[in-house]
């Protein structure tokens, strides 16, 4: 139960927003300026650098993607438990700012995937608490509109961070088709200053509502296993359909390979995902406001299948300008789907039960990732590199499909 009214969370507004949405926004603008400047291009370090087998950049990929998976359940359950938010947030964006100088040191696939797992960890902690703070300072009218802000803002992050990224290897290598060891240096030493802006916005300008358990409420231990019980049936459908939808949706490392796969250098494959990012960014505000009229089911489904169709294109691509095509209409799956979705959890769920509800959320799509870049792998190596774009493509079909027959706003 909060000590405030719900009406209390429109007060005092930034640019039309709650300040919390603004400066969580700010926030993972930093956070995303770093984290795309040292761990994008991850895939081409251990490719080019380390020499790392396709099996092994799917097995950190995966393991990477998967690693928070735990921890976004838990930390969501115990935010929920504690009725602090920002407190698990603050630590999470610490542990993950505080790993990624290690990077500058990493000589093995070992050590990589011992510093993303770090990092990880970090998000694992922030994100659930951090999702159920931005539903609480949302209007209920407008959590489409609002989640939307926060991918825009979140995505130009990641925009400005691949641009200072490809400034960096521009004069540091050219045009070279593979990634360099100094490059790569250069890269961490720059990204870990937003990491620490980050935090230090997150401690002095977000504001939590102070929160109390329901009176006479039971106050159960942690259990895994029941975490689901008590919530609607459409949110337990949802996170199947998602599930599905994940174990096609490998680690966005093959991505990146598939296009140095067909000839990009290392400088336009930063240059794409710029143009991924920007359009993510650009997309991502507009979808949230359609999903506030038409329904967050409707415009997900959509998304996934601009998915569908953009895995298909990367499957038979054979020309450069198609990949450059493809990482745009790449970056308009993503606006359209990640802040709509998150809005979605928030209709289907109690708020006092917000921050379990992101933490399964996020750990389905988490959990599930892990087989699916095993999958991408294996699939790469042992067939050919389109076969895990034509396995992506068919299970999100069968997810648009469970989305749009399976579940009921």
């Amino acid at each position: 139960m909060t000590k405030l009214p719900s009406k209390g969370i429109v007060s005092r507004r930034v640019r039309g927003f709650h300040p919390n949405l603004f400066f969580l926004g700010v926030v993972s603008f930093l956070t995303d300026v770093s984290s795309e400047m040292i761990f994008t291009l991850v895939p081409l370090f251990l490719s080019n650098v380390l020499g790392a087998a396709t099996t092994i950049i799917g097995l950190v990929g995966g393991i990477s993607e998967s690693a928070d998976a735990l921890f976004r359940i838990f930390s969501g359950w115990l935010s929920d438990r504690i009725g602090k938010r920002k407190l698990l947030a603050v630590a999470g964006y610490s542990i993950s700012t505080v790993a990624k100088p290690f990077m500058y040191l990493a000589s093995t696939w070992g050590v990589v995937l011992g510093v993303r797992f770090s990092d990880r960890v970090g998000k694992g902690i922030r994100t659930s608490p951090r999702d159920a703070l931005l539903a609480d300072s949302a209007p209920p009218g407008e959590r489409g509109k609002s989640f939307g802000l926060h991918r825009a803002m979140d995505t130009s992050g990641a925009v400005v961070g691949l641009a200072i990224a490809a400034l960096v290897i521009y004069l540091v290598q050219g045009g070279g088709l593979e990634l360099s060891l100094g490059t790569y240096q250069w890269l961490v030493l720059i990204g870990i200053v937003p990491a620490v802006l980050a935090v230090v916005i997150l401690l002095k300008f977000v504001k939590e509502r102070e929160r109390e358990p329901l009176p006479g409420a039971p106050r159960p231990g942690f259990n895994l296993f029941k975490l689901a019980a008590g919530f609607d049936t459409r949110f337990k459908v949802f996170l199947a359909v998602m599930a599905l939808f994940t174990l096609g949706n490998s680690s966005d490392f093959f991505v990146i390979l598939r296009a140095q796969n067909l000839g990009s250098s290392v400088f336009h494959i930063v240059l794409m995902l710029v143009i991924l990012n920007a359009a993510y960014a650009a997309i991502s505000l507009p979808a949230g406001r359609l999903s506030d009229r038409l329904g967050r089911r409707r415009v997900i489904a959509l998304g996934w299948g601009v998915y569908a169709t953009v895995y298909l294109g990367f499957a038979v691509a054979s020309e450069l300008w198609q990949v450059w095509l493809l990482f745009a209409a790449y970056g308009i799956y993503y606006g359209i789907v990640e802040g709509v979705a998150r809005a979605f959890v928030a209709d289907l769920v109690p708020e006092e039960k917000r921050g379990t509800a992101y933490g399964l959320y996020h750990g389905v799509v988490g959990l599930t990732l892990l087989p699916a870049s095993l999958i991408a792998g294996w699939l790469w190596q042992s067939y050919s590199p389109t076969m895990p774009f034509f396995f992506g493509a068919g299970l999100a079909g069968a997810a648009v499909i469970g989305m749009m027959t399976l579940i009921k706003e």
